[in-house]
């Protein structure tokens, strides 16, 4: 998600302040994602030169609410009507950490895998204890089972990576070079 679009869709609500709208972000998304003020006045300063926000003036205490616009409106329906594609996504850091790591020698791939799985199931863990909390609304809760459901298919995806570790170990340990001939043997009773 970008933060212009998060701070377009609560602008639509109403009018904010900067710092409301960081409240409001935090809250909306269970502070998920951490967003510091200045990333918000950054993007409110770049919202308001493309003509999607607009200032009000300062009030006594010198805070500017700010409103969305026509065009502001129109860009918040088209990021709403366009379907999140995985190349909107950022890298998948783990999957390029494996990838790297079955190619380092050295490297127990296996205990990396069973590293992130255990911070990963203790993860999914926490997100459990807070959903049973029963606090936050519907925005909250929707959040919160989107990181549950990602986690999940982390762990799904784990399991996999390492039933191919150990195939590929197995398939590699049951082929033997003859040094003499030079020619790859399998040994007795090896599956490929």
């Amino acid at each position: 998600m970008s933060i212009k679009h998060g701070l377009l869709a609560l602008l639509e609500r109403e009018p904010m302040y900067g710092y409301q709208l960081r409240s409001e972000f935090d809250a909306t998304t269970g502070s998920t994602w951490p967003l510091n003020v200045g990333q918000v006045y950054t993007t409110l300063a770049r919202l308001e030169r493309d003509g999607l926000v607009t200032p009000g003036e300062e009030d006594a205490e010198g805070r500017v609410r700010y409103s969305i616009t026509d065009a502001g409106r129109e860009e918040l329906a088209g990021w709403f009507g366009t379907p999140v594609v995985n190349s909107d996504r950022p890298r998948d850091e783990l999957a390029i950490k494996l990838a790297l790591a079955v190619t380092v020698p050295g490297i127990d791939v296996a205990a990396v895998i069973q590293q992130q799985r255990a911070s990963t199931i203790v993860a999914m863990q926490d997100l459990t204890r807070l959903k049973a909390t029963g606090e936050g609304d519907l925005s909250w809760s929707l959040v919160l089972e989107s990181m549950r459901f990602q986690y999940d298919a982390e762990i799904r995806w784990l399991d996999h990576c390492e039933t191919s570790l150990a195939r590929a170990v197995r398939e590699r340990d049951a082929a033997t070079t003859d040094t003499t001939t030079g020619t790859t043997t399998k040994k007795a009773g090896a599956r490929r």
